[in-house]
């Protein structure tokens, strides 16, 4: 699985908005998201208390016991993680709320990792195990990365049209670099309805050097979102050529 690792950092003029010349992002996607967060000059929640162990639960029945997993406590982590940690750098309120992220982050992939590490695993698990593994990504967990290329390729060989499958995996290939290879999966949500996915395509080609596409793309998203001062800023930079580009 590829790192961020040979990844070009961009950078735009705006009046309203820092410098991004020292920002080494996993992806252009990401950085633009923390530049959003910057915008609305808001700061992250408190991460919340968790016990990952139950997730699972266990039923007694006449044949014994039955185990299960909570999937709403499942989700409600997620949830937490996602508000701090769905794009690079994570956005934490302290140190040790970044700890225990992680450690919930390493505790759900490992308990999960028993019930999808086969080829007809629940797809509501996939889910759920995928999502968890692309936040590991973003925090840095080794191993996050092939977990959650497994489980994004398992539930596509089970669901191979489903939008949330294709839109996520998408994601998760241009945040691990493999912009090329995100294409496909982002158009094929974006045809299905997904908003984010025009956006989504539009920083791939940015970061591709493909102003053209970038621009169109960019466009249709803020056709589709009006009012988003974020994304007109954006191609006002790239039609007027404040966009820089760096490689690490």
């Amino acid at each position: 699985m590829k790192s961020r690792s040979g990844m070009y950092a961009v950078s735009w003029t705006l009046s309203y908005k820092p410098s991004l010349s020292n920002l080494k992002p996993k992806i252009i996607a990401s950085l633009f998201c923390f530049f959003q967060f910057i915008a609305n000059a808001s700061y992250a929640e408190m991460y919340g208390n968790y016990d990952a162990k139950k997730i699972l639960i266990v039923t007694e029945t006449e044949n014994g016991q039955k185990k299960g997993v909570d999937l709403r406590y499942l989700d409600s982590i997620i949830n937490d993680l996602g508000k701090h940690a769905s794009v690079y750098p994570p956005r934490f309120d302290n140190a040790a709320d970044l700890r225990r992220a992680k450690a919930d982050a390493r505790s759900l992939s490992g308990v999960l990792d028993i019930l999808v590490d086969t080829p007809t695993a629940s797809t509501d698990l996939l889910k759920r195990s995928s999502l968890i593994n692309s936040i590991g990504f973003m925090l840095d967990i080794p191993g996050s990365a092939d977990k959650a290329d497994r489980d994004f390729r398992n539930l596509l060989n089970q669901m191979p049209d489903d939008t949330f499958a294709n839109y996520r995996y998408g994601v998760f290939l241009a945040d691990s670099n493999q912009g090329s290879k995100a294409l496909p999966y982002l158009e094929k949500s974006a045809k299905a309805g997904v908003k984010q996915a025009y956006y989504s395509l539009g920083m791939v080609y940015l970061s591709q050097q493909n102003m053209e596409l970038a621009v169109k793309n960019l466009e249709i998203y803020k056709g589709l979102t009006p009012n988003n001062e974020h994304v007109e800023g954006l191609l006002d930079a790239i039609k007027s050529g404040n966009v820089k580009f760096k490689k690490h």
